[in-house]
């Protein structure tokens, strides 16, 4: 079996993040998405991979990924081009696939229990397709699956006005080579796309059974804003921390603290946890680091309170202010503004106004 990881798209939900980088290398925990995703395919014994490239990013991606070998894996680049769906994009990979199954994954997903399950799930039967899903509180904005008591499935439709449930197709998918003639016979939706879910459902009406996983534990589509934080918060709940670098005698380290082997917690910086901190980063006396915060490689903070933020990196915050559920992009850098102050203000307030000044 092989892997076909998408990474194109615009990242146009995660803007100004994505106007610099593609928006699978943001980092969740100090680790880009994509990372996530590669090694979720190799735990599953696939070492071959089809990365998908759009017009953006492509040479940062990339370099990241190299030729794969320092994940275990071999990487194939493939590119895309325009983003004209998801179903176009698993087109693209016909070459590299070949005869084989493959599992096709979203690169700016990530999940607790990785696709090791909904591999085997498929390989137990004979299917053309195996989709993972979730129960969604919003199902109007997914692919949804209607399942019968077996866990086949007997009907996919995209973002439907009226779902008939609450299951929804997450973003990882295994299919047979079936799946390349049912792209074949496509027309674009009315977003003008080729539809995944027009696929399987055709391979649905051809007689093809299609399997159904149902994810245990989280998954984050890590599109916005608010959904990498959240992310960032449910891996640094999980995951593993340790210290290697620096921490002052006199510097306060409470909770799991994952800091990197270059990076330093000088005296008189509070830091509590769970937190990740780069390699190269300095967090110096006065600041605060609260939970769920991750400090990318290369930043400096100074006398700032921060928490549940996500520091992409190579950024300078030195400000007596305080920052919370923040996503700052590579290369900030935040002052304060007390020095550009005027000494005295002129004010016109309205009746039974409140201000703080």
């Amino acid at each position: 079996m092989k892997g076909v990881l998408l990474s194109g798209g615009t990242g146009s939900r995660l803007r100004p993040i994505t106007h610099t980088g593609p928006k699978q290398l943001v980092p969740v925990a100090n680790k880009p998405v994509l990372e996530y995703a590669v090694e979720d395919l190799k735990e599953a014994g696939i070492t071959e991979i089809g990365v998908i490239l759009g017009h953006k990013g492509r040479e940062e991606i990339q370099d990241l990924l190299g030729d794969g070998s320092e994940y275990g894996v071999e990487i194939t680049y493939i590119v895309q081009g325009n983003p004209l769906g998801l179903a176009h994009a698993a087109g693209c990979a016909k070459d590299f696939v070949g005869d084989d199954d493959f599992v096709m994954y979203l690169g700016d997903n990530i999940l607790k229990e990785g696709v090791v399950d909904l591999v085997e799930s498929f390989e137990s039967g004979d299917f053309g397709a195996g989709i993972a899903l979730q129960e969604v509180d919003h199902p109007q904005q997914f692919g949804i699956a209607d399942v019968d008591d077996h866990g086949n499935v007997t009907q996919l439709i995209e973002k439907p006005d009226e779902p008939p449930t609450n299951l929804a197709l997450i973003g990882m998918y295994v299919f047979s080579p079936a799946v390349f003639d049912a792209i074949e016979k496509l027309e674009p939706s009315w977003r003008g796309e080729l539809e995944i879910t027009d696929a399987i459902q055709s391979l649905l009406e051809d007689g093809y059974a299609i399997d159904s996983h149902v994810v245990e534990g989280w998954w984050k589509d890590t599109g916005k804003p608010e959904d990498i934080l959240e992310a960032n918060q449910l891996v640094l709940e999980d995951k593993s921390l340790r210290k290697r670098g620096t921490v002052g005698d006199d510097a306060t380290v409470d909770g799991r603290v994952e800091l990197a082997e270059s990076a330093t917690i000088e005296d008189g910086a509070v830091v509590r946890g769970p937190v990740s901190i780069a390699d190269g980063a300095v967090i110096k006396e006065g600041t605060y680091v609260g939970p769920y915060t991750a400090v990318g490689p290369n930043s400096t903070l100074e006398g700032v309170h921060i928490e549940n933020s996500v520091v992409i990196g190579e950024s300078n915050i030195n400000t007596s202010g305080r920052i919370v559920d923040s996503l700052l992009g590579k290369g900030a850098n935040i002052g304060s503004a007390d020095d550009f102050l005027p000494e005295g203000r002129r004010l016109v307030v309205g009746e039974n106004s409140q201000l703080k000044l």
